[in-house]
């Protein structure tokens, strides 16, 4: 290190010479990704938890106001499956027009990201496939609650109270 401190005065006198090993800025660096990603999980968890409290005051408020179709089908023989399959079908089919519409836009904006990059990697089709899924049991499991505390509801009291 002196002996190339000493070559650079020489070459360069007016200027101090100051160095740094290429291994702390890699991981100054990669300390830097590390703190965006923790910061973009806080944001991406408490996104989720927001959309299912969204979604579980939408299936309360379709449970309520279709009472009157849920008592009525509960006394012509309807089953605690169908009650929950009749409200959850109208959220999944919104949720799989979403999927289609946010498929496209998250595959750009990763395409874009992930150049930024030294190592490039390539987006599976599987990994858009998974986070549908995960999607589908979050929005599933968010609206079960509403649906069987709908389907398990007496109808007698539904029908009498409307």
């Amino acid at each position: 290190m002196q002996k190339i401190k000493a070559t650079f005065e020489q070459s360069v006198p007016n200027s101090a010479f100051e160095y740094t090993f290429i291994d702390e800025n890699l991981e100054s660096l990669y300390r830097a990704k590390q703190r965006v990603t923790r910061i973009f999980m806080v944001f991406v968890i408490l996104t989720i938890f927001i959309a299912c409290l969204g979604l579980f005051g939408l299936t309360a408020y379709t449970a309520e106001r279709r009472k009157k179709e849920i008592g009525i089908r509960k006394v012509l023989g309807a089953s605690i499956l169908d009650i929950t399959q009749l409200l959850s079908v109208d959220f999944l089919k919104l949720l799989f027009v979403s999927f289609l519409i946010a498929t496209p836009i998250a595959w750009y904006a990763m395409h874009q990201w992930l150049q930024n990059f030294a190592y490039h990697t390539s987006m599976k089709w599987w990994m858009f496939a998974l986070a549908g899924g995960a999607a589908t049991l979050i929005a599933l499991f968010t609206m079960s609650f509403q649906s069987i505390k709908a389907a398990l509801v007496n109808p007698i009291g539904a029908l009498r109270s409307g």
